[in-house]
Order: C-alpha cells, then structure tokens, then sequence
C-alpha cells in the first residue's frame, strides 16, 4: 500500500480517468489486477460505515463495458450466457455468468439492454481482455462485439442516502428507476449519463456510466453535493468489505473457472431450462438437480482468529474445503468468512475448523447473507 503520487515505477499500472483526483483525498493506492487503484481515502471501517449510514462514492471506471450489437444478438447471447437473456425488457439490467463447457466460470457480469439490437455487458476489470476474446471467438450471424472501456468512466454511489444526494443534480426523476432498471441520457451536473439501480455493496444506490472525460466533472459534483449528507470517497477495501457482508460474489475468489456459478451459491443466474442452449449448461443443469459436490456457505469464527483466503478448513483430519473471503465484519464485528466446502458438511450448525497458520481454529457454519439492509 502506498500513498497516492504520479511518482516512478508506477507507469506501467493502468489509470482510470480519476487517478488525479485521488491524491486531493489522500488516497492510499495499490496494484489491483494491474491498475492502480485507491484502497482507502481516510479509513476501511470509516468509509463502510458511510455506506451502511449515508453514502459512498467509488470510482468503479476500470470495470470492463463491451457492446453488442445487430439483429442476431439475442441469440448470441443466449448462447453463451448461463442467465435467460431473452426475459429481459429494454431498460433493464440482468445478473448472468459466461462459462466453459465443464461448468467452471469464465465471468460473472451485468447486461444492460438498450433495444433488441443493442446490449451493453458490463464485466470484471481483471478479466475484460479474455471476457473480449471469448465474445469475438463465439460471434455468429449479423453480431459485432466492441471493447469499449477505454471510452467509458464509471462510478457507484451507494448507500440509503444515495437517491436524495443524486437528486440534487439531476432534474430526472430518480426514484422511478427501480432495482435492476437503468435510464439513459440522464444529464447530470451537465454531462449525459447511464443511471442504473444497480450496485455491489448490498445497499440502495446507483452506478453512473458516462464519457470517460467527464468523470472527474461527475466525482467532485457528487461529492460537494453529498458534503452535508457525509458522503464519503471510497476505496477498494471497503468495496470488499460491503460486498462480503452482503454474500455477493466476487470473482477470482468465489468464482473461478474451477469454480461453476451453482457452487458458488448464484444459481438463481442459471437457467439450464431456457429454450437456447448454452455452453456449459450440461454440466450446470446436472448440478442444479442433483446438488453440486461443493458449495459456498459461511462461517463465524468460535474461536479467537481471522479466516484468510485460502486458509485450509477440516472437520476432524479431513480437509473439506478452503476459504474464499473472510474479515471481520465492520457491521458485526465478528469474524466472518466464506468457504467452498464439500457439500455434505455444509449444513447450518456444522461446526468445523480453519488453519490459521499453524493453530485449528473453531467455526461454525452460519446463515448468509451475514448483512440485509433494513427495510424502509
């Protein structure tokens, strides 16, 4: 971790189009996937409170955005993503996977539909190149498939604050966009937006795409407009955090290519009965009737450690499954964690042990998510 400067040795790490911005707030930034991206502004545990009780502001704009259009990309889709394509209606957001022909997960990403002819896929920064090449290989019919990241910023404003602080700057009416729905061209503080009801922290808020040069212009706005509602700058550790609590998977820990979307407990995102077939669904409709032989389930920690990813977990000399995520939690302060656990020791109570370095911890496996918003 390191202060945020434009010194030497760093400019080989991609920049998303806010890296000047960071340094005004004190932006502690690290190699994440190769970009150089803020991990804290002021503090993990400040900064997720802010969300869980106001408002965050993240600057999202290394996520990869690839467009899909022409008169066959419904079908194209269909074929490779795990999630029903052809249920969406325009102006809505859809949570989907690509995957391999054995089941393991290429991407969990959002598909954003603009009309019949016209989708947008929003995809996971460390995988936008390979996710690119995967959509070029499978093109069929009249399809083009173009990476459009380097052209896009975008940034997430989370929080039950959200809405009432985005509403200063915009004459959009914005609670008539409701959860998974987006509009386009809404103008904020001037500039021509995206504004979807969609976001990765488990609470209200939006994620605002728009031209890659007017994203310092929307940054500063929000945040003078959020100044007296306590909207904060956030960073990739909070993100974490916000996300874990909320069991929402992230990919390169819960999800993997050895790793199928049922295992990691998103199954609800794969719909082997859809009319079109789609690769991987042989695998994946297998597991969805049958049960998986791992799934993702959570523990809390009986004993005094931290469950790390990675950390190996036994229930007696018996390595069942690994860690995935685990902290402790700001929101409960508890240690908490995921694990990818063989099916047959994952139900409630199962207690079981983590190897925290050289020590067998006790855990017990627990309800996820761990958090839910309050109901308004």
């Amino acid at each position: 971790m390191r202060k945020c400067e434009g010194g030497i040795g760093l400019t080989e790490l991609k920049r998303t189009p806010l890296f000047d911005e960071y340094q005004k707030h004190g932006a502690k930034t690290i190699d994440f996937g190769g970009w150089d991206l803020p991990v804290q502004f002021s503090s993990i545990k400040e900064e997720h409170e802010a969300v869980r009780t106001k408002a965050g502001l993240f600057d999202v704009s290394h996520m990869g955005e690839i467009d899909v259009k022409g008169k066959d990309s419904l079908a194209y889709l269909q074929n490779l993503m795990t999630n029903d394509v052809s249920t969406l209606k325009d102006s809505a957001t859809q949570y989907t996977a690509m995957c391999y022909e054995n089941g393991g997960t290429i991407d969990d990403l959002l598909i954003y539909k603009k009309s019949d002819e016209h989708y947008l896929l929003v995809v996971n920064a460390s995988n936008t190149e390979k996710d690119f090449e995967w959509l070029k290989e499978h093109v069929f019919g009249d399809v083009e498939v173009v990476n459009i990241s380097n052209e896009i910023g975008q940034l997430a404003l989370q929080g039950p604050l959200a809405e009432a602080v985005l509403q200063k700057l915009t004459n959009t009416s914005l609670n008539e966009i409701k959860f998974f729905k987006f509009q386009d061209e809404v103008e904020i503080a001037g500039k021509k937006t995206l504004v979807s009801r969609t976001g990765y922290t488990g609470e209200d808020g939006f994620e605002i795409y728009c031209q890659a040069e007017d994203t310092p212009i929307l940054w500063n706005a929000i945040l003078e407009a959020g100044e007296p509602e306590g909207v904060l700058p956030c960073g990739l550790g909070a993100r974490d955090t916000l996300r874990f609590e909320a069991n929402l998977a992230l990919y390169g820990q819960e999800l993997s290519k050895d790793i199928t979307p049922i295992e990691a407990g998103i199954g609800f995102a794969v719909k082997p009965n859809k009319e079109a077939d789609f690769i991987g669904k042989t695998v994946l409709k297998q597991q969805k009737e049958e049960g998986a032989p791992r799934k993702i389930v959570g523990i809390e920690m009986i004993d005094k450690g931290i469950p790390r990813h990675g950390y190996e977990v036994y229930v007696g000399d018996d390595q069942v499954g690994e860690v995935t995520t685990g902290t402790q939690s700001p929101t409960l302060q508890k240690n908490i964690g995921l694990v990818l656990i063989k099916t047959e020791h994952a139900e409630l109570g199962r207690e079981v042990e983590v190897q925290v370095r050289k020590k067998r911890l006790k855990a017990v496996v627990v309800a996820t998510p761990f958090y839910k918003r309050p109901k308004k």
